[in-house]
């Protein structure tokens, strides 16, 4: 069975936080092509590290290798949590779809590992983010890409047109979380998977004490526990689900790598078992700190 995708309704929670997570990233994007120099340039670009000193966001969570070769831009635009293009298996002829491509770096990352016979497939939501994620692409000599502009609960993507979908510190911004798991299952191709980096909290946090850790900004309030991912990914119709911890953020909370695959037999998404396994987006955005300075980059962590 097929499940068309739900249009996200346009409900103050949701359009509140898409217009901060927005104004965060197009700010880091124009950030990436100034000046080094420029004072203040982009405290949401910094990689950022936990009490330790341990980087625990940002373009040093690639390994060195990787990031030759790329445009400085790209690298440095990179906000996330974790690395998904060094875990989800990407073969030669691969379809892969990255969700909140930002400046590009997975997206070019995941054309190197597909081959020119395959193709990497970038969602953003931020004008200035696909912009320059364009003209990294460009600078790179990269031809078998494409951005699109859309937001990851109503993806501008055909019904099982991909065969890995991917994120980097993204479905934890999301406004509607449920939206944006029933929107990788609708997508991916039956036998596919998806592998994510993201924020993940021990089961035993409410949603007060995930807020009081930080901003959806800062890539953490936002962020499920592990039974809630796991649920609202089994609700999707999505199997083999896997939750790896690679490194702590905060207290409480993870960043981790997350594995699910589309069954050949896959029957379709069960929305109201998929509600009721998550935070609806009201609650969550009513506990969520969104000043940019809260946590996260920016916080005053950071290397």
């Amino acid at each position: 069975m097929t499940t068309a995708p739900r249009t996200v309704p346009a409900s103050e929670p949701i359009a509140d936080v898409h217009a901060t997570v927005r104004a965060r990233y197009a700010e880091a994007a124009l950030a990436a092509t100034a000046d080094p120099a420029t004072p203040g340039r982009s405290e949401a670009l910094e990689s950022c590290c936990g009490d330790d000193g341990r980087v625990v966001f940002g373009s040093l969570l690639y390994a060195l290798d990787e990031r030759a070769g790329l445009p400085d831009a790209a690298v440095l635009a990179s906000l996330g949590c974790g690395n998904p293009t060094a875990v989800a298996e990407l073969r030669p002829g691969e379809t892969v779809l990255d969700l909140g491509s930002g400046g590009g770096i997975d997206v070019l990352l995941s054309a190197r590992r597909v081959c020119d016979t395959g193709r990497a497939i970038g969602v953003d939501m931020t004008d200035e983010m696909l912009e320059l994620a364009e003209a990294n692409a460009r600078e790179a000599g990269v031809t078998n890409v494409e951005f699109r502009k859309g937001a990851i609960e109503a993806l501008p993507v055909g019904d099982a047109e991909v065969d890995v979908v991917i994120s980097n510190c993204v479905i934890n911004l999301a406004a509607d979380k449920a939206a944006v798991l029933a929107e990788i299952a609708r997508v991916l191709r039956p036998g596919g998977r998806m592998g994510v980096s993201d924020i993940v909290a021990d089961d035993a946090l409410t949603l007060a004490e995930r807020a009081a850790r930080g901003s959806y900004v800062g890539c953490i309030a936002g962020a499920l526990s592990y039974g809630e991912f796991r649920a609202g990914l089994a609700a999707a119709g999505l199997v083999d689900i896997a939750i790896e911890p690679t490194h702590a953020v905060a207290e409480g909370l993870v960043a981790a790598i997350i594995r699910a695959t589309k069954p050949l037999g896959w029957s379709g998404v069960d929305h109201d078992r998929l509600a009721a396994a998550l935070p609806s987006s009201r609650a969550t955005r009513a506990l969520a700190v969104v000043d940019a300075g809260a946590c996260g980059c920016g916080s005053g962590n950071c290397c």
